[in-house]
């Protein structure tokens, strides 16, 4: 069975068409901003935490390696990530935050019902007591 170069052009040109559709909702993206805490993840899970233990606990946690995240106030956990290749680890960005309530803006992007957000700007939210 022979195929003709103009079929194999046709051919290409559809997988090329498909694959741009597939992959267009992988990843999805949005500038958001978010107010929140920042705590370290395994207390944002297996605690099921409203708001961090304390700062100290939470800069403790970070310090030990645990990922920090921002535990937004309708329950969202979104896990900070770097926009660059090869990526970083964004402790460093969120420590000075860790186990307060901040604003933060930026990128989400959902897969698999995981948020990741690449912060541009955070900020200490103001105590209301």
């Amino acid at each position: 069975m022979r195929i003709a170069v103009a079929d194999i052009s046709k051919l290409l040109c559809i997988l090329v068409i498909v694959g741009a559709v597939l992959t267009e909702g992988a990843g999805q993206e949005n500038a958001v901003t978010v107010k929140g805490y920042v705590l370290d993840s395994a207390c944002a899970f297996t605690k099921d935490l409203k708001k961090p233990i304390s700062p100290e606990c939470a800069v403790a946690c970070a310090k030990a390696g645990s990922p920090l995240v921002i535990l937004a106030d309708n329950g969202t956990i979104y896990w900070p990530i770097a926009d660059t290749t090869p990526a970083s680890g964004q402790n460093e960005k969120l420590l000075p935050f860790a186990g307060q309530k901040v604003t933060a803006s930026g990128k989400v992007f959902q897969r698999g019902g995981s948020s990741a957000f690449v912060i541009a700007k955070i900020e200490l939210l103001p105590d209301k007591k």
